[in-house]
């Protein structure tokens, strides 16, 4: 059970940190009389009613040419459509302004130690490891519920760039996945896979080169449909008690001369141990860590060393495991459902944050700034990581491809100066971060 206040959340049969670890649907109550909200539950019947006739099938319908009546008789429920009189007279035109909408371009700049420019979009692969589930009306993360096909989707938007990993990492079947895609497309060369190394058991203090080139290549190449060169390799490291992760750097870096991978890069390491690897020498071309307006632990220190290394950051957890966005504007906590990993997973950085009360002044803020260049909360969400000059690409999680055109918009805008003091006015009274990128995470202090 969850207490998401204003001050703290309290759980009980989830560990009170963040964990990869899978599990069934939970239920989160709110037990502080200070914050509050709107209740979503007639948005939760309507994903559980068997009638629901979702918006992606129904606009592939309307794609075929197929008729779709939403009269009283049709027992058809269909969440955030117009009615039927609506819809069959703007229906050609809705359908002309999403065919209008740019491609998510590829970074300004490219990794560096490449010549590789990733799309400034990355879809995040966690979500098909088979812990995001969700709910069923909406569940498309493995390979029998349509994974696999709505890759196609991102890449015809320009998303052309996978974050993945290993089943160690707690990515599945993912890497399965994105390799059976990359199979059966034909413009898959323009694809690029970024994968990881994850070093959680006897390895981190027996490191080998052998060990690192397979698992690091070997094992990875054949489970992403045999792919000849991975694109980028990110090494997770779990013990800082010992310092082989230097050796196992300078071995992906010696990985990347022999044409193996084309760029070596950390996840999750906090500021001073990724400055050790790059002084031994290891070509770190970036750091994959959390960082949101939830998580501002990169702008103690992170951001600074890397405009002066030149290495990037490329974030995940942008949008907190969807809690930056319109569904849980003015949702009462005790409507929420935790029954994804990333929603059990952020809910604790939601207390870090300084509890529900906090995330629902932040949405207002957001919702506002949203309204005024026609935007979702998740884009504003979004850009404010986006513009931050440390920042190559954001890794946007995907349980399915409804969001893309929402992504799409994503470069129709900018926050300005307003829009930005109005967002640091709200985080000026949240929970204040002391400690250096995933240093909570492995016991130290937030």
């Amino acid at each position: 059970m969850f207490s998401l206040s204003s001050s703290s959340i309290s759980m009980i049969s989830t560990p009170s940190k963040p964990s990869s670890s899978r599990g069934g649907r939970g239920k989160a109550f709110f037990c502080s009389s200070d914050d509050g909200g709107g209740s979503n539950g007639d948005d939760d019947a309507l994903l559980r009613d068997k009638t629901l006739l979702s918006k992606r099938d129904l606009m592939k319908r309307v794609a075929g040419g197929a008729s779709v009546m939403l009269s009283s008789s049709s027992g058809l429920i269909l969440p955030g459509l117009v009615p039927s009189s609506a819809f069959a007279a703007a229906g050609e035109e809705a359908s002309s302004a999403s065919v209008a909408l740019p491609k998510i371009p590829r970074t300004e700049v490219p990794l560096k130690f490449t010549q590789e420019y990733p799309s400034a979009v990355i879809k995040g692969c966690w979500q098909l490891s088979g812990g995001h589930k969700g709910d069923p009306a909406d569940d498309r993360t493995s390979k029998d519920k349509g994974a696999v096909e709505d890759f196609e989707t991102f890449v015809n938007a320009g998303i052309t760039t996978f974050d993945t990993g290993p089943t160690a990492c707690g990515y599945g079947d993912s890497e399965l996945v994105i390799g059976d895609f990359l199979k059966r497309n034909r413009n898959s060369e323009q694809c690029r896979v970024h994968t990881k190394l994850c070093c959680v058991g006897r390895e981190q203090v027996a490191m080998t080169e052998k060990w690192v080139k397979e698992n690091a290549f070997d094992v990875p190449s054949k489970r992403l449909g045999g792919l000849k060169k991975i694109d980028m390799v990110q090494m997770y490291w779990n013990d800082y008690g010992s310092s082989q992760y230097i050796d196992c750097a300078l071995h992906l870096t010696d990985l990347k001369a022999k044409g193996l991978i084309g760029s070596v890069a950390l996840t999750n390491f906090n500021t001073k141990k990724m400055e050790e690897m790059i002084n031994k020498g290891a070509e770190i071309s970036s750091n994959q860590i959390q960082y949101s307006l939830l998580d501002r632990r990169p702008d103690l220190k992170m951001n600074e060393f890397c405009k002066a290394s030149g290495v990037k950051l490329l974030p995940y957890g942008v949008l907190a495991g969807g809690f930056l966005s319109s569904k849980f504007l003015e949702t009462d906590v005790k409507d929420v459902v935790l029954d994804t990993g990333s929603k059990r997973k952020y809910s604790s950085v939601i207390r870090n944050f300084g509890g529900w009360g906090n995330l629902q002044k932040l949405l207002k803020v957001l919702d506002s700034i949203g309204k005024k260049h026609d935007q979702s909360i998740a884009n504003v969400a979004t850009r404010w990581v986006l513009e931050k000059e440390s920042v190559l690409a954001v890794i946007l999680g995907a349980r399915n491809d409804f969001h893309v055109e929402d992504h799409q918009k994503l470069f129709q805008f900018t926050l300005d100066a307003e829009d930005k003091s109005k967002i640091d006015e709200v985080l000026s009274s949240t929970t204040k971060a002391t400690g250096d990128c995933y240093d909570w995470e492995r016991g130290g202090k937030w």
